[in-house]
């Protein structure tokens, strides 16, 4: 293992390779930092990201001479000196010596010391293992006193998994960074399975236990797990310590798909961890590495709270996307894409002037892995379109109202649940049997103006529809599904804005209705008045796709395919021509009576039906529209080729499009939506 810094490698990038944004934009550019192409490995993959008190940006990524999770991979280093204006070259900072697998760095820096702590794993495949994934994964650890110029000797780490039950033999750190709490504990996630050969993907057993140094890394220790769960294959992840000091993990799926992220939270500093849910701050998209990052704020500070996340917003590798929460990351207000091709793993970072870095992986044809690696910086007035500022800030408040106390029903009943995820420790469980019956709470608005309603609440398999109201009127977006997708876990709805008088005003929870799931139960979290100058960044739309919760086969059999790209999600599902035996159905949520825009994507191809008939039922009846299939409709970067129905007005409640197999060829069932008329 190559100990101190190796040779610089062929491709000289010095100089670095940078182009501005696409919009011309001065406070944004955008430099490569290896691109397989120019540079002499397969791939370039899997980043870890720090940045010093001095500006100092250290970059380590896995140069892989295969393009394998488990081939051979170094790890590579660029160093800037000067807060990405000028970048070294590149380094090796641990060598592949006979197909050794380096990777998932991870970097901890200690902000009172200037320690650097760099932590990486050792992949090993067993004999039988035909694939590209590590069956065992040790944890190593190098670290750097004089800002990433020298490292030292590699320290072996293993062992501080040995006491958990679950016989995970990879543990693998990050990737990315790990934080410094406001005690000056170091804390940095670590992810661990069992063996791929021999075991199912619920078998394996993915889990997240972190460690933790409170000497300034000379010892570090295991952390107890966040709990495993098959419903949670928590897997790469990352960290933030919230304004009230507890610490939240936010993870990716490991099983992959179009998925929400998993969460967990601790109350003291990482030691312990709640039991994990799904969250939907941040939308669903590709299970993939995204990072968190506190960009001002937190504990004992008088700072605005901001925390930035950034991910691939799409059920593939495309449209990164970079979005700000003022709630500590229970809710994302303002996002901006920043690259609408294909995107991969990325990282963030702050600058000490206050610029923001992105390190991603970007283009390519490989859905998997990037052709190149490159950094961004940009400004947050940049990134937020001028509705906030490190002078300025974002010029909004907001009133939250606990739901779990003063509330008046018309019948059913009501409990509070203490849960470590809900944003007070606990939320109210609403119970009825009866449609119409409601809960409602008496609210003082100290002052006249427009508020948006913001609402918090929880997903169960067999929750209901809620529609909320005020003194009576509906936002725009009153109705919601409290169904769970895949497993229980919390969700935002930005139900639109009212305009509410100085004084006491009702606010209105009632029951609706079944939800998707054939459930009643509404269980709420907190609901927030938000007085702002800038709307939130809504995309007003209501999706269903062929793998997700509104899509059902009424009858007979269809079949999934990818064979054909420019599908939505993971795949499509399809069937022969035939007489109508065969039909599908898919059920949006319509969050209030309006116009809508109805259009579904499929892949087209020669052999598909030229008159697939859908079918919309609308509040005037039902519309048979047939569609020709073998024509391309209009793909976006968050995937899907879509073709419009035309637009209807349709009732507040549960919607449905159905297609049957009565066409001329093989019709193909993907994905629905349906897009809201302005006003």
């Amino acid at each position: 293992m190559t100990v101190a810094l190796g040779p610089a490698l062929p491709a000289d990038a010095t100089t670095p390779r940078r182009t501005a944004a696409p919009s011309g934009d001065t406070t944004f550019d955008e430099t490569t930092l290896w691109d397989n192409t120019v540079d002499p490995l397969e791939s370039y993959h899997v980043h870890g990201l720090a940045v010093l008190p001095d500006g100092t940006v250290l970059v380590v990524t896995e140069g892989r001479h295969e393009v394998c999770d488990a081939g051979p991979r170094d790890l590579l280093m660029r160093r800037s000196p000067d807060g990405g204006n000028t970048w070294e070259p590149t380094r090796t900072l641990v060598a592949s010596a006979g197909g050794q697998s380096w990777g998932n760095p991870a970097f901890v820096v200690d902000r009172l010391t200037g320690g650097i702590f760099l932590f990486y794993m050792l992949s090993t495949r067993l004999p039988e293992n035909t694939g590209c994934s590590g069956d065992k994964g040790d944890l190593f650890m190098i670290s750097s006193e004089d800002g990433g110029r020298t490292w030292s000797a590699p320290r072996g780490m293993s062992g501080l998994f040995d006491r958990f039950p679950y016989a995970w033999t990879l543990h693998g750190p990050g990737p990315g960074h790990g934080i410094q709490l406001d005690n000056g504990r170091l804390l940095l996630n670590c992810a661990h399975r069992r063996e791929v050969t021999g075991n199912t993907v619920p078998e394996r057993r993915y889990g997240v236990a972190s460690i933790y140094s409170d000497d300034h890394g000379q010892t570090w220790q295991a952390t107890g797990e966040v709990p495993v769960s098959t419903a949670y294959p928590i897997n790469e992840a990352r960290l933030i310590q919230r304004s009230d000091g507890t610490v939240l993990i936010n993870g990716r799926a490991a099983a992959g798909g179009n998925r929400q992220r998993i969460v967990s939270v601790s109350a003291d500093r990482g030691l312990t961890w709640s039991p994990p849910r799904l969250d939907g701050a941040t939308g669903t998209f590709n299970a993939v590495d995204a990072s968190l990052l506190r960009y001002t704020g937190g504990p004992g500070t008088s700072e605005v709270s901001r925390v930035l996340f950034s991910r691939p917003d799409s059920p593939v590798r495309t449209n990164l996307t970079v979005s700000i929460s003022y709630d500590d990351a229970r809710s994302f207000r303002y996002s901006k894409v920043i690259n609408e091709g294909p995107s991969y793993y990325s990282e963030l970072g702050r600058l000490p002037d206050g610029r923001i870095l992105l390190l991603y992986g970007r283009d390519g044809d490989d859905p998997s892995f990037p052709r190149r690696v490159v950094m961004s910086r940009f400004s947050l007035e940049w990134l937020s379109g001028g509705r906030d500022s490190l002078s300025g800030g974002p010029g909004h408040t907001e009133r939250l109202i606990d739901l779990t106390t003063g509330a008046a029903t018309s019948g059913g009943t009501m409990s509070a649940v203490q849960d470590p995820v809900a944003r007070g420790g606990k939320r109210v469980v609403f119970t009825t049997s009866q449609t119409g019956t409601y809960f409602e709470y008496t609210v003082n608005v100290p002052a006249a103006g427009t508020y948006e309603l913001l609402l918090r609440y929880f997903r169960s398999a067999d929750g209901g529809l809620v529609t909320v109201s005020a003194d009576g009127v509906k936002p725009r977006a009153a109705l919601v599904d409290t169904t769970a997708d895949r497993a229980d876990g919390y969700d935002v709805a930005q139900l639109g804005s009212l305009d509410l008088t100085a004084g006491s005003h009702k606010i209105r929870f009632t029951a609706s209705g079944v939800g998707r799931g054939g459930g009643r139960l509404v269980s709420l979290d907190t609901l927030s008045l938000i007085d702002a100058p800038s709307q939130p960044d809504v995309r007003e739309e209501a999706v269903v796709d062929n793998d997700e919760l509104g899509y059902e086969i009424i009858s007979g059999t269809w079949t999934a395919g990818t064979g054909v790209p420019g599908y939505r999600g993971g795949d499509y599902q399809y069937a022969p021509a035939g007489t109508g035996g065969r039909v599908v159905r898919w059920r949006p949520v319509v969050p209030l009576t309006g116009d809508y825009e109805v259009q579904v994507s499929y892949t087209a191809h020669a052999n598909r039906a030229s008159n697939a008939p859908f079918r919309v039922r609308h509040a005037s009846g039902t519309t048979l529209v047939r569609v020709d299939q073998r024509r391309s409709g209009a793909t976006e970067p968050r995937g899907g080729s879509w073709v419009s129905l035309g637009t209807y007005r349709i009732s507040e409640g549960v919607g449905r499009v159905e297609l049957s197999d009565d066409a001329n060829g093989v019709v193909i069932a993907d994905a629905v939506r349906l897009l809201r008329a302005p006003g």
